[in-house]
């Protein structure tokens, strides 16, 4: 039996509390979050005051001016929850403060527009207090809205406004159910939730990198994106109108292959789009399937230890649930980037040419393939050694005779190339062999990685190094 409270018990819960008093600030799509309230009823014992200042002037007015001149951001959102927060502690701190909890919902968004031009997307945020006169805390997530009429996105954000605010002050101490709740009453057909934030003395021993790991888990996003920092950042921010690279492996751990695979792929790409090579934004990108365990599941401790690793080497991570190519290239597309590079090992590059990849595809392989090598993307192909000695590039490349002529075609018009010079002597490394070889404690993996990997290994035990005290091998 579905136990989900209505849109209305939740709200009505919130306004008959008699400990929950707050205020709603929204900025775009109406005022479709405070509705819920008002018409579930009892609202007066529950909110001080509903704001929508749509009007530019009258919103800088109050909440200060954005020099980027955009209005739907995370800095605007903060913006509006410190104001509306202060003004609540400053005006009713001493009255009502001694005995409620505040908060404050604030969203700032852009529906579709009329001519259906636009980027339907917006941000989020609860800030509230645990106890009268607690410290704040916050949770901000972001959303792309996908229904294709203003109407229907209004009444989306609506539900998912008053999911967060039921969350926040209600399901704040299981994070992950905090997480499903969101899209109660909705489904990812109608709404993405592709970042969420959470913050305050109430989450310090929530790791934000796993609560959006969480989003990608209940297909909420298929995407999410970590910075050098591992800080969880909105990839459409940070890669907007950029020239990307992209590197995808299991990382399991990081090795000198994967540092040469970003290495000499930045290097070609950046030659071949006549860019700087610091102007390319090379990605780390690792698909959920490699996260998953043989049973089916992903563990938290190997993921952060990805990430964590992927971060000391400098690197930018991407998680996706984006199996196959054709997806990625469609992905970075709808991000505005100008040109896309992709550097793929050999036995990644022939999974290309599987029929079986695209059996679910409208149009089949030929339609993927048609996605995949747009104008704007190359694909760099990094060599393999096998166990006889042979190198594998494209010079000696199979594909099923059937795609001979489009494989030849994409090589003639520079499509895919192999990538010049790799390094040729760390061809024998591979991640599988060096995570057995930390596993089984054996000696002269750390040769295999990078000097800061096998130093973060070793102190923090990581991929089930064994971490003998004073027994390291001879």
């Amino acid at each position: 039996m579905d136990q989900t409270l209505s849109l209305r018990q939740k709200a009505l819960k919130i306004n008959l509390s008699k400990r929950f008093y707050g205020t709603f600030a929204e900025i775009g799509a109406g005022q479709e979050v405070a509705r819920h309230f008002f018409q579930a009823g009892g609202s007066s014992g529950a909110i001080a005051k509903t704001i929508s200042a749509y009007d530019m002037v009258f919103s800088d007015s109050i909440y200060g001016r954005e020099e980027s001149g955009r209005y739907v951001t995370q800095t605007r959102l903060l913006r509006m929850l410190d104001k509306e927060f202060q003004l609540l502690e400053e005006r009713l701190g001493e009255t009502k403060g001694k005995d409620h909890q505040f908060f404050v919902f604030s969203n700032t968004v852009a529906a579709l527009n009329f001519k259906k031009s636009n980027e339907a997307h917006g941000w989020m945020g609860m800030r509230f207090q645990d106890s009268p006169h607690g410290t704040a805390n916050e949770v901000v997530i972001h959303v792309k809205m996908l229904d294709p009429q203003n109407i229907l996105q209004q009444d989306a954000l609506g539900i998912i406004g008053v999911n967060l605010a039921y969350a926040s002050l209600l399901l704040h101490n299981d994070p992950v159910q905090f997480v499903r709740s969101l899209l109660d009453h909705l489904d990812t057909s109608r709404i993405e939730v592709n970042f969420i934030r959470f913050g305050g003395k109430l989450f310090e021993k929530v790791d934000n990198r796993l609560m959006n790991l969480q989003l990608v888990k209940e297909g909420m996003t298929h995407a999410i994106m970590f910075d050098e920092n591992g800080t969880v950042v909105l990839p459409s921010d940070h890669l907007y109108k950029k020239d990307v690279l992209v590197v995808r492996g299991s990382y399991r751990p990081p090795t000198l292959v994967s540092v040469d695979m970003i290495k000499t792929g930045r290097q070609d790409f950046a030659k071949a789009i006549g860019k700087k090579e610091d102007d390319i934004v090379a990605i780390s990108e690792i698909t959920v399937s490699t996260l998953k365990a043989d049973d089916g599941e992903i563990t938290d401790v190997d993921f952060l230890a990805r990430v964590d690793l992927l971060g000391v080497m400098g690197q930018k991570v991407l998680i996706t649930n984006y199996p196959q190519y054709y997806r990625i290239a469609n992905y970075f597309a709808r991000l505005n980037v100008p040109h896309l590079g992709l550097v793929l090992g050999i036995y990644n590059f022939q999974q290309i040419f599987t029929e079986e990849e695209y059996a679910n595809v409208e149009g089949g392989i030929l339609a993927a393939l048609g996605q995949l090598f747009r104008d704007e993307v190359k694909v760099y192909i990094y060599p393999y050694k096998s166990e006889n000695g042979t190198l594998e590039s494209l010079s000696n490349l199979k594909v099923p005779e059937k795609f001979e002529h489009l494989y030849q075609h994409l090589k003639s018009a520079n499509q895919i190339e192999d990538v010049q010079n790799p390094k040729k002597d760390l061809l024998h490394i591979y991640s599988s062999k060096v995570l057995d070889m930390i596993v089984n404690n054996e000696k002269g993996w750390e040769s295999m990685v990078p000097d800061s990997v096998a130093k973060t290994v070793n102190e923090k035990c990581l991929f089930g190094h064994p971490c003998f005290i004073g027994k390291k091998n001879p």
